[in-house]
């Protein structure tokens, strides 16, 4: 049984923004700091971007028996098909050895007709590996990207020291529930997760599902972040919530890279414009479930808009890659290390044997195939990493 108790702290974790301590003596991960989490108004926002995507502990150890105790939160939704496991990764000197899910923790049961929500307390708990081998070695344990986190204490076989610090680039990626990893099988199967492996990048991943919407308090946050390279996937959120019309979204997203660029004024930046899908590329938001694949068990989604408002400013895919793409072109006169992805290079109309399982998310195998075309493509390409 483990014999060493080590304190969960900062120099052990990778990938957050900020640590929240809890009563319990615990910590929290956020991916935005505390000054954007007052300004924000949203609860889907506050859920998400607690969600650890792309956070995880890395240190050096001989352990062979690793214990993390944990206060996880899960979801479940009520009346939908049950969710798969959260998964817990481990890695040994960067590679895939394990997975386990958490044992206790609360649960938070949301109705998604109503969006009514209740949260049960449950006890703590905590995640297992065992039989690692028993040399030196480099360990990273990946947090499930969609379930809230306290992380409390290793408990392990041998001592624990933190890993060696990075001298890897840091590519900071913000995005939509996509990029946050929605519906991929484990946290390192998300396809930022999958580019920045391949690549040899270290990955700060700032995909909120649901709440990529060009906040000025989450550009703050990228502003004053150190990056060597940052994404930003920007469109799906917008669209599928009606959030913007034309007049507005293009100043918008000026703004938002204008705020970027005070904290960051030659640092690469890639705009990327949503992925292919096929119910809101030329039908406009609000996106929907759709209530009749519901109640036979199954997740889907739909776009609810008229088609015909587009030419008055209401937002569909088509005219925001036009703008995205017009505004990209306009700012690279004075902005060299500005570029513009069509995300329909990472997914698009031609990739028939992999739809979208709900018509808005990938599923795992599209994950790894947009993650692997992202890394060829853009990190790659332009000599970001280690190939």
């Amino acid at each position: 049984m483990p014999s060493y108790t080590t304190p969960v702290t900062a120099e052990l974790i990778r990938g957050a923004l900020d640590l929240e301590p809890t009563p319990a003596g615990g910590l929290v991960p956020h991916r935005l700091p505390a000054r954007a989490r007052a300004q924000n108004t949203d609860p889907q926002l506050a859920a998400v971007e607690a969600q650890p995507s792309g956070v995880r502990l890395a240190f050096r150890t001989r352990a062979t028996d690793i214990e993390l105790a944990v206060l996880p939160t899960t979801r479940v939704y009520v009346a939908a098909p049950p969710r798969p496991p959260a998964y817990h990764d481990l890695l040994v000197d960067g590679e895939l050895v394990a997975q386990a899910a958490a044992t206790g923790g609360d649960t938070l049961t949301v109705d998604m007709s109503t969006g009514v929500t209740e949260l049960t307390p449950g006890p703590p708990g905590a995640v297992r590996f065992t039989g690692l081998p028993g040399h030196l070695k480099n360990v990273e344990i990946w947090l499930p990207y969609a379930q809230r986190t306290e992380l409390r204490t290793l408990r392990t076989d041998a001592p624990v020291e933190p890993a060696t610090p990075s001298t890897r680039p840091l590519w900071l990626h913000h995005g939509s529930s996509i990029s946050h990893g929605t519906d991929a099988a484990s946290p390192t199967a998300i396809w930022p997760a999958v580019a920045a492996r391949l690549a040899g990048v270290d990955l700060l991943n700032l995909g909120f599902g649901g709440s990529a919407m060009l906040d000025p308090f989450t550009a703050r946050a990228i502003r004053d972040t150190p990056a060597d390279l940052i994404t930003l996937k920007i469109g799906i959120n917008i669209v599928n919530a009606d959030a913007m019309r034309m007049r507005a979204f293009g100043p918008a997203v000026h703004g938002f890279l204008d705020t970027i660029r005070d904290g960051h004024p030659s640092t690469p930046i890639v705009l990327i414009s949503p992925i292919h899908c096929p119910i809101h590329e030329t039908t406009p938001g609000p996106g929907a479930l759709d209530t009749e694949a519901f109640t036979e068990g199954r997740l889907r989604f739909l776009a609810t808009g008229d088609p015909t408002e587009a030419a008055r400013g209401r937002l569909t895919l088509v005219t925001i890659r036009e703008a995205l793409e017009r505004i990209a072109g306009e700012r690279t006169r004075e902005d060299p290390q500005l570029t513009y992805l069509d995300g329909r290079d990472l997914y698009g109309p031609n990739d028939t044997d992999l739809p979208l399982p709900d018509a808005l998310h990938p599923d795992t195998e599209t994950h790894r195939r947009m993650g692997e075309r992202f890394a060829e493509g853009v990190l790659r390409k332009e000599g970001w990493g280690d190939w």
